[in-house]
């Protein structure tokens, strides 16, 4: 679901260090065909980053005078994966005045795209090597990313990307109680357990599926948005509020307005303070107003939708990370999951409407029980 930074040689090429990769020798070879067209030195390709799905990255550089001086190979192995989507998306977000990368070459039977790069600094990065009082640069960062946010939602029209609608919204809270409490808590539900969850689960959807629909990244956080040099930000470039090149968005839906919010204030590789969530949630909430987006009138009521769209994200990512390290063998994900939990238990903990699912969670996570509970 997201870009893992620095990824190793092996663990972005193959899965033991001996198998033959198979797969970089036919994307060698496809990137040989494209060499003149695009004055790839085919010899220069080495890992760029990999994926929580199986996609990878490769960088490639070129022998012409360009912005950044190579290229982005993306290999997505058919059946598992189809580029269709990610191109699509690409054209649709493009059009929006979103920066997403050129798609320079596409091979969508074999799995294969090349494309335009962005570098390697993602807003993390950009996070980790600032000084966290800098105020006005992290504030600069944030205004770019939820002003491209808003950008594009507010091309959002039906028809364009698959409905985010209740089937999908239930199979990705279902990725809790099979991957996260089951496989891995150990954790043998009730019936009560289950009814709590039942319950939970209900509300949540309920409120999700009421809410306004416009684009939805899916992803859209600190992994997933790139620091661009000026040059590359675009005709519409305002370095008071940089605009960040946006990537993994192949996953686009068309869904609740809160869930892109969501994702890039209560981010599960960085946190912030709640009154800071707050104080940007209110900015794009303004905006969004501005710009004729079908926000709730009071700002009360739209806080409550990003809370609850966030615990059903919470929940869900849970779920991924746990997937991710039983089934994928993927284990740099844990180091995350206390920050998606403490998240999730700070809602749970905080509305009615979850009081069985925030004991579950205390019992699991072997929490005593908190004083404040309301029912």
């Amino acid at each position: 679901m997201t870009r893992p930074d620095s990824p190793s040689l092996s663990s972005a090429s193959s899965d033991t260090s001996t198998a033959p990769d198979t797969r970089l020798a036919l994307l060698r070879e496809w990137l040989a065909g494209l060499a003149d067209r695009h004055g790839l030195q085919v010899g220069s390709i080495r890992p760029a980053s990999n994926d929580a799905s199986f996609r990878r990255y490769f960088r490639i550089d070129t022998g012409v005078e360009s912005k950044a001086g190579s290229v982005i190979a993306m290999d997505a192995p058919p059946p598992q994966e189809d580029c269709g989507p990610f191109v699509h998306a690409a054209e649709v977000f493009a059009a929006a005045g979103l920066r997403v990368p050129a798609v320079l070459e596409a091979d969508l039977p074999r799995g294969f795209l090349l494309l335009e790069d962005f570098g390697g600094e993602t807003l993390l990065d950009r996070l980790g090597r600032s000084d966290p009082t800098d105020d006005p640069r992290i504030e600069r960062l944030y205004r770019g990313a939820t002003r491209a946010l808003i950008t594009m939602q507010a091309a959002s029209r039906p028809g364009v990307f698959p409905d985010y609608d209740r089937a999908l919204l239930e199979r990705e809270l279902m990725l809790y109680p099979d991957w996260y409490l089951a496989r891995h808590r150990g954790v043998a539900l009730t019936d009560d357990d289950r009814n709590a969850l039942r319950a939970a689960f209900e509300a949540l959807l309920a409120n999700n599926l009421g809410q306004a629909r416009v684009f939805v990244h899916r992803d859209y956080h600190s992994r997933n948005l790139m620091v661009l040099p000026p040059a590359a930000r675009g005709p519409a470039r305002d370095d008071d509020a940089p605009a960040p090149g946006v990537l993994d968005f192949q996953d686009a839906v068309y869904g609740p307005i809160t869930y892109d919010l969501v994702s890039l204030l209560r981010d599960a590789y960085v946190s912030w303070p709640e009154d800071r969530q707050i104080d940007w949630a209110i900015r794009w909430w303004e905006s969004a107003r501005a710009r004729g987006l079908p926000v709730p009138h009071d700002f009360g009521d739209f806080w409550r939708d990003f809370e609850w769209m966030g615990l059903q994200r919470h929940l869900k990512v849970l779920g991924i990370f746990a997937r991710l390290h039983h089934r994928d063998g993927k284990d740099r994900y844990l180091a995350d999951m206390p920050r998606v939990l403490a998240a999730a238990i700070e809602v749970a903990g905080r509305y009615d409407a979850f009081g069985g699912l925030a004991r579950l969670i205390d019992r699991v996570e072997n929490r005593a029980l908190r004083a404040g509970y309301t029912f």
